[in-house]
């Protein structure tokens, strides 16, 4: 039973309305063309050979296609051996889909993580080109990653293998292995410089690496952190360990640019948001978004079926008024944390920014600064 004060989910109407507008858009999209398709592996493999064929000789140590539907659970061998130090390349492309109806997909970016030999660790890279040097020597296996979460870094999985009967669709892979001295930038060609985030903030592990955000300075000169999501989604976290006791709180500035959807973010298909959070010493955490339609003061628990348990909402602010302001924001985590949760944390432990926009895969933008926790007349500056 939820505590006092969170919300239970939405009615089957209210999801309904929502289902019809997503599926009413996807149908629009389809209607002007616009949905787009990847290549079917057939084309992607005789695309790049073409391209394989055009490298100077000798420059590849070994190659392979292969396809990884979506209901294949992880891993996957690829029957490709690599030394550490050898430089290899995946190039990927596919959708994964968990309502072709609603055009709700992750991209293969996301999707295809990799490990060497059977004990990891797991990664992935941030784009559909993904080049890294092997850290040791083994075997290179791949994996599916949606809609799965991964228990530990060396690729177990936290969720039964049976979820991967749910979606649909799938990732074609070209690896190459290259030879000594030889340059992926033949293959791929030049690519910009990855975005990085701030020091001392790294993103959720299990999750994997974005690009969503990067040091910033506000107009008066202070530290931030830009956000911008587009179709992808990311957890930043720094180490920020305070006690949870009365009057406890956190403090934080932000500016709220371009929310990722126009729906209730309450549904598994429209969970588009941005917030900042924090997390406590039970596992448990609480996430203050600004919200396209809910209104102020509406909690409930996450609607993704591996963060229901872990995680409450909070909507701090709605619609459209103030976006593009810088706002001062202040919550009292004890009297929240009480309220919502009533567990047995004594601690905060990491503050969080999220950005999710992997299911309408609209853009939302923001900044924020001045993010701060504080009891009594203590405090600690966290950005």
């Amino acid at each position: 039973m939820a505590p006092p004060g969170v919300q239970a989910k939405p009615g089957a109407l209210r999801q309904l309305a929502i289902v019809g507008t997503l599926a009413r858009r996807s149908l629009g999209r389809r209607l002007r063309g616009q949905l787009g398709r990847p290549r079917s592996f057939d084309q992607f493999r005789a695309d790049l050979q073409l391209r394989l064929a055009t490298l100077p000789s000798g420059a590849l140590a070994a190659h392979a296609f292969h396809f990884l539907p979506a209901t294949c659970p992880p891993w996957f061998d690829t029957g490709v051996d690599v030394a550490a130090g050898d430089r290899v390349t995946l190039v990927k492309e596919g959708r994964v889909y968990l309502s072709r109806l609603l055009d709700i997909w992750v991209p293969a970016s996301f999707q295809v993580w990799c490990r060497i030999g059977e004990q990891g660790p797991i990664f992935r890279g941030t784009r559909d080109s993904h080049t890294f040097t092997a850290g040791s020597a083994g075997r290179l296996w791949l994996a599916n990653y949606f809609p799965g979460e991964w228990a530990d870094r060396s690729g177990k999985l936290a969720t039964s293998a049976a979820e991967y009967a749910k979606v649909s669709g799938g990732t074609s892979v070209l690896l190459v292995k290259w030879a000594r001295g030889a340059h992926a930038e033949t293959l791929v060609g030049p690519s910009g410089a990855e975005v990085q985030p701030p020091e001392t903030w790294d993103y959720l592990w299990f999750l994997g690496p974005a690009e969503i955000y990067r040091p910033s300075l506000t107009p008066d000169g202070r530290p931030a952190i830009d956000c911008h999501t587009h179709g992808d989604v990311g957890i930043l976290q720094r180490d920020a360990r305070w006690p949870l006791v009365p009057g406890t709180k956190l403090r934080w500035s932000w500016r709220v640019e371009q929310l990722p959807t126009d729906l209730d973010e309450d549904t598994l298909p429209s969970h588009d948001y941005l917030s900042i959070a924090v997390e406590f010493d039970d596992g448990q955490d609480l996430t203050y978004y600004w919200s396209a339609s809910l209104p102020v003061g509406k909690v409930y628990r996450c609607p993704l079926p591996n963060w229901t348990h872990k995680e409450t909402h909070v909507v701090v602010r709605s619609g459209p008024k103030g976006l593009g302001e810088w706002l001062a924001e202040e919550r009292d985590l004890h009297r929240d944390y009480a309220r919502y949760i009533g567990g047995p944390a004594r601690e905060i432990v990491k503050v969080w920014l999220i950005a999710n926009s992997l299911t309408t895969r609209g853009h939302g933008r923001c900044e924020y600064a001045g993010i701060e926790l504080s009891s009594a007349e203590e405090k600690i500056e966290v950005l």
